[in-house]
C-alpha cells in the first residue's frame, strides 16, 4: 500500500507538472516584474533615470520621488482617511443593496423577478452619460461636494448582482430557503439569517472588486467635491503630478520652489511613488482575499 502511494505521488509530479509549474512561475516573474520595478523606480535618483533610463538594478538611490509625494504630509493623511471612509462604506452598503437585489431575483415564488432582471439590464445597455448624471446630482438631488456622491455612483452594477445572484441559484439549496419559509421565517429573517452567511465567498470576490473601484476612483471627486477636506487620495496625487509637470514646463518657477523639491525636479521617480502609494494597500490586503475571490467567482458559475 505504501508502495502505491509513493508511486502515486511520482505520477503526479511528472515531467508535464514540471513543465507546467515552470511555465506558471515565467507568468509570474512576467506580471511581477513590473511592478517590482514601479517600487524600485521610486527609490531611484531622478537624474540617474534620465541618464540611464529605469533599471532593476539602479547605482543611485534618492528618496526625492517619495519625498515630493510624502511633502503633503497633513493632506495625504487627510485624503487616506476620506478614500478609506468611502472605500469602506460604499462596499459594505453595496454588497447589502446588491445581495438583497439577488435575493429578489433567485427567488421563484416573487411575481416581481422579471421585471427587477429587466430593471437591471436597462442601465447596462442605455446611459445618460456624465452630463445628466451631474445635472441629477447637484440640481435635483442637492449634494454638491458631498461625500455621498463618491459613494452611490458606484455601489450597484449589473454585473455584480448578476454574479451574486448565480451564486445564490447555483450553490444554495433553494429547499433550504423554502424550509425556511415553512418553519414561519419572513423573507428578511431567510435572507438575513440563512442566505447571506452561506453567500460569503460570493460576497468576498465582489467586495474586493467593489473596493478597488472605490479605491481607484477620481473622476466622480473630480467632478462633484470641491473642498479640500473632501478631496480623496487618488484627486490628491492626480494633483501632486500636475504640480510637477507645471514646475517643468514653466521657466519661470523661482528657484525656491526647485530647491524644494531637491534640485531636480523628481518627474518620473515621483510618478512611480504616487503608484506606490496608490497600489501598496491593495497589494497588502489582496492576499487576505484571493481565496474567497477565486472561490466566488468559480462556484457560482458551476452548478454543483
Amino acid at each position: 500500500m505504501a508502495k502505491q502511494i509513493t508511486n502515486y505521488k511520482k505520477d503526479r509530479f511528472g515531467v508535464g507538472q514540471w513543465i507546467l509549474i515552470f511555465i506558471l512561475f515565467l507568468v509570474t516573474v512576467f506580471f511581477a516584474a513590473p511592478v517590482i520595478l514601479v517600487f524600485i523606480a521610486a527609490f531611484t535618483d531622478e537624474m540617474y533615470i534620465n541618464q540611464n533610463g529605469f533599471s532593476f538594478l539602479p547605482k543611485v538611490w534618492s528618496m526625492n520621488g517619495i519625498n515630493s509625494v510624502l511633502r503633503y504630509g497633513q493632506q495625504l493623511l487627510q485624503s487616506y482617511g476620506i478614500t478609506i471612509f468611502v472605500t469602506v462604506a460604499g462596499t459594505l452598503l453595496g454588497l447589502l443593496i446588491m445581495s438583497m437585489y439577488a435575493y429578489s431575483m433567485s427567488r421563484r415564488d416573487f411575481r416581481l423577478t422579471k421585471f427587477l432582471s429587466i430593471f437591471l439590464l436597462i442601465p447596462m445597455l442605455f446611459n445618460g452619460g456624465q452630463l445628466s448624471g451631474y445635472i441629477v446630482f447637484t440640481s435635483w438631488y442637492g449634494l454638491k461636494d458631498n461625500l455621498l456622491l463618491l459613494i452611490l455612483p458606484l455601489c450597484v452594477t449589473t454585473m455584480n448582482v448578476i454574479i451574486l445572484r448565480t451564486y445564490i441559484a447555483n450553490s444554495i439549496p433553494y429547499e433550504l430557503m423554502e424550509a425556511a419559509t415553512i418553519d414561519g421565517a419572513g423573507d428578511y429573517r431567510t435572507f438575513f439569517q440563512i442566505t447571506l452567511p452561506l453567500m460569503k465567498p460570493a460576497l468576498a470576490a465582489v467586495g474586493f472588486m467593489l473596493a478597488t473601484a472605490y479605491w481607484n476612483d477620481w473622476q466622480n471627486a473630480l467632478l462633484y467635491i470641491d473642498s479640500a477636506s473632501k478631496q480623496p487620495l487618488q484627486l490628491l496625487l492626480i494633483k501632486i503630478q500636475k504640480s510637477i509637470e507645471f514646475l517643468l514646463n514653466n521657466n519661470n518657477v523661482p528657484a525656491t520652489a526647485r530647491a524644494a523639491m531637491g534640485g531636480a525636479i523628481p518627474q518620473y521617480s515621483s510618478t512611480m511613488a504616487t503608484v506606490v502609494v496608490v497600489i501598496g494597500p491593495i497589494m497588502v490586503v489582496y492576499p487576505f482575499f484571493q481565496k474567497y475571490f477565486v472561490k466566488g467567482l468559480t462556484v457560482g458559475s458551476v452548478k454543483g
